[in-house]
């Protein structure tokens, strides 16, 4: 659901809001009357309950009346590391562009770029990355800054992406598997999209 324009709020509306936007990023729960209170400098729940009433009038959250604990955000934040697709760790596939899922670990990657990718495939079980984890990237802004060795999902237009080492051999790029059943990549490096490097692994058992 779209949040409703900011031009709906009073000035106290809105400063409630956005504290409880902050508030609810931070310890991903709801706040007590009485912080709401200390917040915003008051003395009096009623203040309080009552910007919070029409902040539900307006369609920004949703509260049960004397419970503070049952407030959210409607249409807000949305907690987890976003799960964007597969990657391949074997030869080449296609990634999606839908989020399907989300991985809850805000209180150990409390970073709001960091993605996750599912791994599909054995190119990487020497570098203890296997069929089925989970690999936890944040996206690589510079690819010059990328150190040779390093763990990369490296996307190619058209063929689709790869979870592999990273090495730069001039105008090319090497992915080199972690495997050594599967034969490196070599590719021009002006075709290879990085997305991410690697942050770390996630098995479930």
């Amino acid at each position: 659901m779209a949040l409703p324009p900011n031009n709906l709020l009073t000035s106290a509306q809105q400063e409630l809001y956005d504290w409880l936007l902050d508030y609810i990023g931070t310890y991903h729960h709801s706040p007590s009357i009485r912080q709401m209170m200390q917040a915003m400098g008051l003395r009096s729940p009623a203040p309080i309950q009552s910007r919070l009433r029409h902040l539900q009038e307006k369609g920004w959250i949703t509260w049960q009346e004397g419970q503070a604990r049952t407030l959210q955000l409607v249409g807000g934040l949305v907690s987890g590391i976003p799960v964007l697709g597969a990657v391949a760790a074997g030869g080449l596939i296609e990634t999606f562009d839908d989020v399907q899922e989300r991985l809850e670990l805000n209180s150990v990657f409390d970073r709001k770029d960091v993605f996750a990718l599912t791994v599909n495939g054995d190119s990487m079980v020497d570098a203890h990355i296997a069929d089925g984890d989970v690999v936890l990237m944040e996206p690589v802004l510079d690819p010059l800054r990328v150190k040779d060795g390093t763990v990369v999902s490296a996307m190619v237009p058209g063929s689709g992406t790869t979870l592999k080492h990273f090495f730069r051999d001039g105008s090319l790029i090497r992915l080199e598997a972690a495997n050594p059943l599967y034969e490196p990549i070599q590719i021009e490096a002006d075709q290879v999209h990085l997305q991410g490097r690697l942050l770390a692994v996630w098995r479930q058992v």
